[in-house]
């Protein structure tokens, strides 16, 4: 019972960064109909600014890491809204696969960019919060997994509330729903994919400090297989949908940390690729969406 609960809430930490990344992706399709491939590598970006910004501070502690993580969110933030300006604007109007194999391409220039200028070998990244152990009876929790659980249900509590009750979370739900209509209700359209975008990097930096955190090190290619399976999370809870994504994080997290602590720990990475064939065979729209007819 006792390692139940453990890798209970460890699987529950992983989920919730899993969670992150999900509804960046989530965020960008619900307004543009794409995938943003691009995005784990902004979580990766996001976990070198935070190790650069980290390490000019002498100490761990709370207001320490959060102001870390906060730089980090608003380089981050800014990286996605300028690679929606240069790189997606002006293609708005082509296919959607011109568009695809656009988001592949800035994902492997990020990539070898990162290599280039941060270096291909593994780096240490600082331990920005403080670190300790709590034991109660026979149970043992790190600080770790409570800091990533508690900043990652702040963020995407934050989330939610900027979604549902601000103005410019009304005006993404209606760019979402209907763009044409939300601009001839007087929304500027190219303003609000910006902030999404913004909004979605910020977030997928949050879960690349929080993932080095856990797992101090870091390198360019290390958002390829967390990036893969929260895009696996986003489908499972149902792309589009922010409940859903968070919801498939979670429950990727919690099986695959379940998968390693069993005899089967080496097919732990492919967990999320058979629930990806699952739902695409038995329940398509993901476990909160809804299927949407359309017309031909």
């Amino acid at each position: 019972m006792t390692e139940f609960f453990q890798q209970l809430i460890n699987g529950l930490s992983v989920g919730s960064m899993y969670a992150l990344i999900a509804i960046g992706y989530t965020l960008v399709y619900g307004v543009l109909r794409f995938i943003n491939f691009a995005h784990s590598d902004v979580f990766m970006v996001g976990a070198f600014m935070g190790m650069y910004i980290g390490r000019t501070s002498s100490k761990s502690s709370i207001g320490g890491g959060l102001m870390v993580m906060a730089g980090a969110m608003v380089i981050c933030a800014l990286l996605g809204i300028l690679i929606e300006r240069f790189a997606y604007r002006p293609l708005r109007s082509r296919s959607k696969l011109t568009v695809l194999i656009t988001a592949i391409g800035v994902s492997l220039f990020l990539e070898n960019a990162g290599q280039l200028i941060f270096g291909p070998n593994p780096q240490p990244f600082p331990n920005i919060f403080p670190s300790h152990t709590f034991q109660y009876d026979q149970v043992v929790l790190s600080s770790k997994d409570l800091v990533v659980l508690v900043v990652a249900i702040v963020l995407m509590g934050g989330l939610q509330f900027l979604v549902l009750k601000t103005k410019i979370g009304t005006a993404m739900r209606a760019a979402a729903f209907n763009p044409q209509a939300a601009s001839l209700m007087g929304i500027n359209i190219n303003n609000v994919i910006s902030f999404t975008f913004g909004l979605g990097s910020a977030l997928a930096a949050a879960g690349g400090i929080l993932w080095a955190y856990k797992f101090p090190k870091i390198d360019p290619l290390m958002g390829v297989m967390p990036g893969l399976t929260a895009f696996v999370a986003a489908v499972l809870g149902g792309i589009g949908n922010i409940p859903g994504a968070a919801l498939g994080g979670l429950v990727i997290g919690i099986i695959e940390t379940f998968v390693k602590g069993s005899r089967w720990s080496t097919w732990s990475e492919a967990i999320a690729f058979v629930l990806l064939i699952l739902i695409l065979l038995f329940r398509p729209a993901g476990l909160l969406g809804t299927l949407q007819p359309e017309k031909v």
